[in-house]
């Protein structure tokens, strides 16, 4: 009932607003025509009396005559126009009836598919619904009243940072991240969610910050599959398409069957291939599509098992054959993603020795090792 007497004082308000003025403005425009002749009047009253004591020529008071007698003419049929004008009879019954008739419509409508008998829903009543019951906007409205008031609450903001990232919200997400990682310390998922959201403000490019999250990533969870993809992502970005390429053709071998990021590496392995045959490169040598299945089909123990040879024969010909960077660059990447960062490190410190340290070759290994996280220092 309330909400009807309020539309009621605001709808008589707005039309009175608006009836008033028109209502007076016949009224406003008399006065002013009955002004306009007063004035007019005097005028010929005093110019008849300059002319009678010979200040005024009698051809000029003649032209005066003419011209003030002109004006009253004019104001006189202003006037009789605005009497019968908007102020007046059936147009003025007119103005008033337009006015009336736009709160009466949108009433009749709103009555019609409107639902004014609906219960008002306050933020407050909203918030404490049962979470089943409750939409996603209002899940997230409640984590952040629970953490406006609870801001050391890092699995508050490590619940919400993902949430952020799904709906867009990159700006918020990298906050929540950031947070999470502050107060509960950092994890490979984490690391790896802050790397996302911050290429998401970046409009999906990697940057150097993404970067560096998806590197701390990698070295809490070797073969951490999102840190794994954007890093190979920022390579394709920089122009490396080929050694984005390779990446990703190792990650597809290594990547479970039911791994959700099959699709996405698929997908850029296709379109690598594409850049490259664009550009008239050839792409270096992947696994195919039948080995890729095979692999898939294996059992953890059997793929682990199957990996680690073919990186053992990798490593044991780059020592027969060491003058190969892109062989070094496969072993060190293999190495790190299998956990085994002391191999990594020594293939490494072999490869940079063999390659020349002051080398333009021995510069790119290093360069690209830096890009996962490794130094010959560690």
């Amino acid at each position: 009932m309330l909400f009807w007497v309020i539309a009621a004082l605001l709808t008589l308000g707005a039309s009175l607003a608006v009836l008033l003025p028109l209502a007076g403005r016949s009224a406003v425009r008399a006065a002013d025509g009955a002004h306009d002749l007063e004035v007019y009047r005097d005028q010929l009253a005093e110019l008849d009396r300059d002319a009678g004591r010979g200040l005024i020529q009698p051809a000029e008071a003649g032209e005066a005559r003419a011209e003030i007698a002109r004006r009253i003419l004019k104001a006189g049929k202003a006037a009789a126009a605005g009497s019968v004008g908007l102020g007046g009879g059936s147009t003025r019954a007119l103005g008033v009836a337009a006015v009336l008739a736009v709160p009466l419509v949108s009433w009749g409508i709103y009555t019609a598919i409107g639902s004014p008998d609906l219960p008002s829903q306050p933020l407050a009543a909203r918030l404490e619904k049962n979470p089943a019951d409750a939409t996603v906007d209002e899940l997230v409205a409640r984590a952040e009243a629970h953490l406006a008031a609870n801001p050391q609450d890092g699995r508050g903001w490590d619940v919400l940072a993902p949430i952020y990232a799904r709906l867009g919200r990159f700006d918020e997400a990298v906050t929540a991240y950031s947070n999470a990682i502050r107060l509960d310390g950092a994890s490979a998922g984490r690391e790896s969610g802050l790397g996302e959201a911050l290429a998401g403000v970046a409009g999906g490019m990697v940057t150097a910050e993404a970067q560096a999250a998806f590197s701390r990533a990698l070295q809490l969870e070797p073969g951490q599959p999102k840190a794994r993809f954007f890093l190979a992502s920022a390579l394709a970005q920089e122009g490396k398409v080929a050694e984005a390429l390779e990446a990703w053709q190792a990650m597809m071998i290594t990547l479970p069957p039911d791994s959700p990021w099959r699709g996405a590496v698929a997908q850029a392995v296709q379109e690598a291939n594409s850049r490259l045959a664009a550009a008239g490169n050839e792409a270096p040598p992947g696994p195919t599509q039948q080995e890729i299945d095979a692999v898939a089909s294996m059992s953890a123990e059997d793929r682990t098992a199957m990996i680690e040879q073919m990186v053992a024969g990798l490593d044991e010909r780059l020592r027969e054959n060491p003058r190969d960077l892109e062989g070094w660059q496969r072993l060190v990447r293999s190495y790190h993603v299998l956990g085994r960062g002391d191999e990594a490190r020594d293939a490494l410190k072999r490869g940079t020795a063999a390659l020349g340290q002051d080398s333009a070759e021995g510069r790119q290994l290093a360069e690209f090792s830096t890009s996962l996280g490794l130094t010959a220092a560690e």
